[in-house]
């Protein structure tokens, strides 16, 4: 093979992904507008802040040791997380651990940005940290500084986060818990990681994840279980992020403490994976729409 002929592959393969990567952003958007869409950053109670797009949630917890964060969107949407944690009045520099809800590019995507910018340690469950480390096209390839396992606990500067496993959305979804302060009350956060089936997914004879239909139902005892006020999640839309921002500008009193929304949140959730198990059990093969 000729030199020549060597090269012009080359700049092919380079153009190739050049092209793939575009179209891939370009999909990314049509998917959902919001997952880019510029969001304001606001308290939600205590020391815990919103620092995401208008649907990609990202968490800020802000010490008197620094910030954790929880979930870098894209990497195209690291450079808005950074402004809005700035425009808060703290400084995105000082953010010193990672967090992640799963390993999918719309939450991990720019861990290694962040992490390489920052210095923050990464931190993820054991079951995604392959998929976090990998360097396959979309993933992060980041290095995971500490492996979690379910009940690990987070801690900086008097804040504590639990991680709790919550899988078959990922073999590693995670559901952080912590203690927020808001005045005299103690509120308990909970950032569901996710109870989703999404499309494609097979629950019945999935050779790559033989028990994603037991993890699903393991996901939801445990969702069940948890106590909550403060109704968060990988997503906005789990918790109706943008109606909630627009009632607390309106005044009205903190519209994120809703123990109610959780619980009946979860519950279709359930009833919505259990009616697609069931559809699946009748039609093997068949993934979720």
């Amino acid at each position: 093979m000729s030199r020549m002929f060597r090269r012009l592959l080359f700049l092919t393969f380079i153009f190739g992904s050049i092209l793939l990567t575009s179209e891939n952003s370009v999909l990314r958007a049509q998917a959902n507008p919001d997952w880019h869409r510029p969001f304001p950053a606001f308290k939600i109670a205590g020391n815990l802040y919103y620092v995401g797009t208008a649907d990609l949630a990202v968490y800020l917890i802000n010490t008197p040791q620094g910030n954790i964060l929880i979930n870098s969107d894209f990497a195209e949407d690291v450079p808005l997380i950074h402004k809005s944690i700035e425009g808060l009045g703290f400084k995105y520099g000082d953010t010193k651990i990672l967090l992640i809800s799963h390993a999918h590019s719309d939450h991990d995507e720019g861990v290694g940005l962040i992490k390489g910018e920052t210095g923050a340690r990464l931190m993820v469950m054991d079951a995604d940290a392959p998929a976090v480390e990998s360097t396959t096209p979309g993933r992060p390839g980041a290095h995971v500084d500490r492996l979690l396992h379910d009940g690990d606990t987070v801690e900086l500067g008097g804040s504590r986060l639990t991680a709790y496993l919550t899988p078959g959305h990922t073999k590693g979804c995670t559901t952080w818990t912590m203690q927020v302060h808001e005045g005299a009350r103690t509120l308990n956060a909970v950032i569901i990681g996710s109870p989703n089936v999404n499309p494609g997914y097979v629950l019945v004879g999935n050779k790559d994840y033989p028990q994603i239909a037991q993890d699903y139902v393991k996901t939801f005892k445990v969702l069940k279980g948890l106590p909550c006020d403060l109704f968060l999640g990988a997503h906005g839309a789990y918790f109706g992020m943008k109606a909630k921002y627009e009632k607390a500008k309106a005044g009205e009193a903190n519209p994120l403490i809703d123990p109610e929304g959780y619980k009946a949140y979860v519950s279709e959730r359930e009833a919505t994976f259990e009616k697609e198990w069931k559809r699946q059990q009748q039609n093997p093969g068949s993934p979720a729409p």
